[in-house]
């Protein structure tokens, strides 16, 4: 992948991201690059495509927030008014606490999502009128413009509902200051299915993977394709939804067999193991490229860290090992880190609790994320994990709940992944489907196991979602009386500039 510095500005550089450098609508093109003698070379187009999955690894933090942040993962614990290491949460609580307003939206602009599916609209634009690149590398880049574009607008979609639907590329890359109304919800789903079918068909029988699998890929469509259909199954879909989506799960694996759970499950996440076996699609990020943006907010201060002990080391933490170097606003709750067996792998490789001792008796005081610890760099921390988008052990947990919707048995699934998490100590009658006391419950298991195997992954709060409003009601602290709270608030400033949009019903009208 070509710098960041250097893709940025030259997409900045098009009549459609003029707006994306300067913030307003009415500068000229910083680069003497322009649409009309851009595209003439297949470099260039490699160079486009590139700087789309930069944008793409520029949503990190939102697709982390819609996803997650509203769930039964964050908060802070009872009699704390901020992070158990003395950060205040300014205001990220809102996420979690579920008081979001048009004032405080959690993600405004709508993840300014919108950016990046305009350059993809341009892509597909341009893709069908060019004649410098060879069909298979047409195909390949359709292939990921059209299943890029369907996971941008299911994340709008189960977000915000009715959403602008843009398909066309447009000069103004602002659609929020664009006098456009929002399509149905109905709408976005049939605009999601049709790119995935799309980028499906373009793909061909091309299931490979590119830049260690941080490009997007066949693979990675048919992973949107199930979820879609999960989703969908669920709401009026039925037995049909699911059985596509486990048929494609099935093609997944019958067509790329190197996909496997790593025996040790943190070293899934390693800065050094990028494009190991069971990643599917991954946000790339890279010392002296790109780091995950939420950092800050999910990990300790130093200097506050320190005065809290590690319990399985018997150690004081210290400021030169222990350099998380954040600012800690979203804490996990205790009684997160607590849901995990302490035979579970997964509990300390996912999350870093810190204690208090008195006569050396051990008290939790707060946990905070370590799943990404990232990498030592001259004595700096930084955090240069690949964020997973999908990966095999989704597939699996994906495939178990399909069968359950079914009426299958989702015993292998599921127990690959126990097993993988418990390791030497995994007992099939203990530990194993259906012998854990949530097994009574088969969709309760998945939820479970899905919360335990990809927290911090972005993917809770849809889990949820998907399952049905009660889900969201017994695991968060939304209400039945507050069901509209189930989608996003759209911020002031995007009312603001587009008139033709409407609050999200329930919230207070602009």
């Amino acid at each position: 992948m070509k710098s960041r510095s250097t893709l940025y500005w030259l997409l900045c550089g098009f009549i459609i991201a003029a707006s994306a450098c300067s913030h307003k609508l009415d500068l000229s093109p910083v680069s003497s690059i322009s649409d009309n003698n851009y595209w003439q070379t297949p470099e260039q187009v490699d160079a486009f495509v590139a700087g789309v999955h930069i944008a793409f690894r520029n949503n990190t933090s939102a697709f982390q927030y819609l996803g997650e942040m509203r769930a039964d993962i964050f908060g802070t614990d009872p009699g704390s008014s901020s992070a158990f290491t003395g950060e205040a949460t300014q205001g990220v609580e809102r996420l979690w606490t579920n008081t979001l307003d048009m004032d405080n939206a959690g993600v405004n602009n709508f993840g300014n999502f919108y950016f990046n599916i305009n350059q993809i609209n341009l892509l597909i634009e341009k893709l069908n009128s060019i004649n410098m690149v060879s069909d298979a590398t047409r195909q390949y880049y359709l292939g990921v413009a059209y299943g890029m574009r369907a996971y941008y607008y299911f994340h709008l979609y189960r977000s915000w509902g009715d959403v602008i639907i843009q398909t066309t590329p447009t000069s103004s890359i602002d659609i929020s200051a664009l006098a456009k109304p929002a399509s149905s919800a109905d709408s976005v789903m049939q605009l999601i299915k049709s790119d995935i079918e799309h980028s499906l068909s373009s793909y061909g029988n091309d299931y490979s993977f590119k830049n260690q699998k941080s490009y997007w890929s066949k693979p990675a469509t048919l992973m949107l394709k199930a979820e879609v259909y999960l989703w969908t199954s669920y709401r009026g879909g039925g037995s049909a939804d699911a059985t596509a989506a486990l048929n494609v799960l099935n093609e997944i694996q019958t067509n790329v067999p190197s996909l496997r759970l790593l025996p040790d499950f943190s070293n899934v996440f390693a800065s050094g193991n990028k494009g190991n076996d069971e990643m599917i699609f991954v946000i790339r990020n890279q010392l002296n490229e790109s780091t995950l943006p939420f950092a800050s907010t999910f990990f300790a201060q130093t200097s506050n860290l320190s005065n809290f002990y590690d319990s399985t080391e018997n150690r004081k933490f210290s400021v030169t090992t222990d350099n998380w170097g954040g600012l800690l606003r979203a804490p996990v709750e205790i009684a997160s880190f607590r849901r995990f067996k302490d035979s579970d792998s997964r509990k300390r490789a996912s999350i870093q609790p810190g204690y208090t001792r008195v006569n050396n008796n051990y008290q939790i005081a707060g946990a905070f994320v370590s799943k990404f610890k990232g990498e030592q760099n001259a004595g700096v921390r930084a955090y240069t994990n690949d964020y997973p988008i999908y990966r095999y052990a989704d597939l699996l947990l994906l495939k178990a709940e399909a069968k359950i919707m079914l009426g299958q048995d989702p015993a292998n699934e599921i127990n690959l992944v126990r097993q993988r998490a418990y390791g030497a100590g995994y007992v099939p009658v203990v530990n194993g489907y259906p012998n854990q006391p949530v097994d009574s419950n088969p969709l309760e298991a998945i939820l479970m196991e899905r919360y335990l195997e990809f927290i911090f992954e972005g993917k809770r709060w849809y889990d949820l979602r998907r399952a049905g409003d009660n889900y969201v009601f017994k695991y968060t602290n939304i209400l039945p009386s507050e069901s509209y709270k189930l989608l996003w608030p759209i911020d002031r400033n995007t009312l603001t500039n587009n008139t033709a949009l409407r609050q999200t019903p329930g919230y207070p009208v602009f």
